[in-house]
């Protein structure tokens, strides 16, 4: 088994947060909110003009009045609220509001075409979809067409059924927060699609105790950090580990409002004082790439999930940003399972390629992916959580697509699986391999690309890398690399033997890539995880034009 023994301190605060929010009376506002000094800086909104912060108080004052007005308007527990907003203190306001009522929140994604946003609002049942004024135009005849009985809020100009800040304006102080308990539902969220279609998680409170524990174990959050998760709230990390574990935690975090540029990531680290920084693999490698003043960012921990992180980061990140970057990995569907901790009693060296050891509260291992057997280390198989010893553990099964429970519960009730291929070592350390349907299988060898990327990736010449399977009459599948070059570089054949030799110098002779492309990007979903399938699709149909 690769867990280890838990100090005491630490078994004792797991047994805590699972308690706190198993209760038959946990209230989520009083978790997230209330609970906090009021007079505490929640959140520091920062957009082209003055930073503006918001105190707990202020949000609890103002999503009491909200969450009020919309209650006498008939809303309630159970009900499906979403957002389609920008980010910022009306967007935190409703949120909070939502959870109030006892209402479900369901997150929509800004950059979701109208496709996707219907899709999320038919399936969940929603009954309010609150967006400004950016994104009205997405939602214009959706309940005359196919959702009839929706509502739109809007904060911002005129032109929806309902305007938020009436609502909010004819809402009482002092509401009092919703109790649902520990199962009670308080969030609807939809996987990526990465694999399939987007499939239906709800999220019950006790869900909650995780996050924070990944707040305070992975991420190492304390009272005196400056705090700033990059993702964004209209996905599951972002909206997971950005918001509520922040909010559970009781820290000061960011909430930058523009889009992502290395400028402008680089301006809020530096001058806001951020000591703790969390970004997809994708935002480091930007800055890498971009180039950042050696000594002008400062952080205490810095951490990476979405997708594995390459080891090329962790060879630039110290001398740049301070410090290491932790690998972390989890799913929509359990939070985080596998982290290199920045709790001290948890903290280890880190290993490259390693995402890290189980969190406290989640028992991870690898079975086989037939038996479901559990297997020793140093033996490839499916990443999987005993549910008997993993008291964080919290899915029971997609609300959308029941016939998929399989594919993350196994019949004997035993284990959670992921779907993705991994490993661990002797000291427990896990080692993805890929998702399951990224696996290639060449010559009888079964080979994760992330192993092959690792290797690639810290050429000085690549910026990013996807590795994928292209079908090969003789082998069955062949590898082929996917290359986006830094700035200022050109392809040539040259380099993409340099490449090919690489590979088979430091990984293996028989795993080099048999042809690399080249790309000025990588297909990503809007979280920034790389769309492997795209590519393989992409490949498959120029090799058919050839034949």
């Amino acid at each position: 088994m690769p867990n280890r023994k838990l100090t005491p301190q630490i078994a004792a605060r797991v047994a805590d947060l699972t308690a706190m929010y198993t209760e038959p009376d946990a209230c989520a506002a009083y978790l997230l909110c209330d609970r906090h000094p009021a007079d505490r800086v929640a959140y520091r909104i920062i957009s082209e003009g003055t930073p503006v912060d918001l105190t707990f108080g202020a949000l609890k004052a103002r999503s009491e009045r909200l969450a009020n007005g919309l209650s006498k308007l008939g809303y309630g527990p159970g009900d499906r609220i979403a957002t389609l907003m920008s980010k910022g203190e009306d967007y935190l306001v409703t949120l909070l509001a939502v959870w109030r009522l006892g209402a479900v929140y369901v997150p929509l994604f800004t950059a979701f075409a109208r496709g996707a946003i219907e899709m999320r609002l038919e399936a969940s049942e929603t009954r309010l979809v609150v967006c400004d004024a950016a994104q009205r135009s997405k939602l214009d005849g959706l309940a005359d067409a196919t959702l009839p009985g929706l509502k739109v809020g809007q904060f911002g100009d005129a032109g929806s059924d309902l305007s938020m800040q009436d609502i909010e304006a004819s809402g009482d102080d002092g509401f009092p927060a919703y109790i649902g308990g520990g199962d009670g539902a308080v969030i609807e969220v939809y996987t990526s699609g990465t694999t399939g279609k987007p499939k239906g998680v709800v999220v019950p409170l006790r869900a909650w105790a995780g996050f924070q524990a990944y707040g305070e174990f992975g991420l190492g959050l304390t009272q005196e950090d400056m705090f700033w998760n990059a993702a964004d709230p209209g996905w599951a990390y972002g909206l997971y580990f950005g918001v509520i574990a922040s909010l559970t935690n009781g820290v000061t975090a960011i909430m930058h409002t523009e889009k992502f540029t290395p400028d402008g990531t680089l301006a809020v680290l530096r001058d806001q004082g951020v000591t703790n920084f969390t970004a997809a693999p994708t935002v480091y490698r930007s800055l890498k790439a971009h180039g950042v003043e050696l000594g002008s960012i400062r952080l205490k921990n810095a951490s990476s999930a979405g997708e594995p992180l390459t080891p090329d980061v962790n060879e630039w990140a110290p001398d740049t940003l301070g410090v290491e970057v932790h690998d972390h990995f989890g799913q929509t569907e359990a939070g985080m399972l596998v982290n290199n901790h920045h709790h001290p009693d948890l903290k280890r060296p880190i290993k490259p390629g390693s995402m890290g050891q189980s969190l406290p509260g989640w028992d991870m291992t690898v079975v086989d992916a037939e038996t479901y057997e559990e297997l020793g280390p140093d033996q490839p198989g499916l990443l999987a959580a005993r549910l008997s010893e993993s008291p964080f553990a919290w899915f029971s099964g997609y609300r959308s697509a029941p016939e998929k429970n399989v594919e993350r519960l196994t019949p004997c009730g035993r284990w959670y699986l992921t779907g993705d291929l991994a490993q661990y070592d002797a000291e427990g350390s896990f080692r993805f391999s890929s998702r399951d349907d990224d696996v290639i299988i060449m010559a009888g060898y079964r080979i994760g690309p992330f192993d092959i990327e690792s290797v690639i990736s810290t050429h000085p010449a690549v910026r990013e890398v996807a590795v994928v399977a292209a079908p090969d009459e003789i082998r069955g599948e062949v590898l082929e690399a996917v290359v986006v070059l830094n700035a200022g570089l050109t392809a040539s054949d040259e380099l993409s033997d340099e490449i090919k030799q690489k590979v088979r110098t430091e990984y293996a002779t028989y795993a080099y890539p048999r042809q690399v492309h080249y790309r000025s990007e990588l297909p990503k979903t809007p979280s920034g995880k790389i769309q492997r399938f795209l590519i393989r699709e992409e490949l498959r149909k120029a090799l058919e034009v050839q034949e």
